[in-house]
């Protein structure tokens, strides 16, 4: 399967040169997402209002993807002050909550100083389109192994 590039439309990504996501086979990587209303380009200076919009901006570039909330298994938290990232947690959870995946919160200094928080995920796609080894395959795989270690 090709790697396919995800764009939210964002100036940023055209003047930097990234992509809103990458999906490559099962796997969607999505950028560092601020609370950037990006059909306005514009931002609320509260930081949960920012986190809501980097969780909707998420959102929809998961689903660019064919993927969703539920398919994240690693999220990453930057923010401007530990002291506002409590005041996330109803948004995160919200997102989050059911999925429970791995998690780091960092705080940062970022590149405009509007942002108060960038959040970037990454999801593994589960369901029909899911590749999983036949058993042949695997049995395959163990027989190859054996022999090489008899070697």
């Amino acid at each position: 399967m090709a790697r396919r590039l995800i764009s939210s439309g964002s100036t940023f990504e055209k003047s930097i040169g990234y992509s809103r996501a990458v999906v490559d086979g099962d796997w969607v990587l999505v950028s560092g997402t601020t609370g950037f209303d990006y059909s306005t380009m514009t931002i609320e200076d509260d930081v949960v209002a920012q986190c809501i919009q980097a969780l909707k901006n998420i959102e929809a570039a998961l689903a660019q993807a064919g993927s969703g909330f539920k398919d994240v298994v690693r999220v990453h938290y930057l923010m401007t002050s530990g002291a506002d990232f409590e005041s996330c947690w109803p948004a995160m959870g919200k997102a989050f909550g059911e999925v429970r995946p791995a998690a780091t919160m960092m705080v940062v200094g970022l590149a405009d100083p509007r942002m108060k928080v960038e959040i970037e995920v990454t999801a593994l796609k589960r369901g029909k389109n899911r590749r999983v080894p036949a058993k042949a395959t695997v049995a395959a795989r163990a027989k190859s192994k054996a022999t090489r270690r008899k070697k």
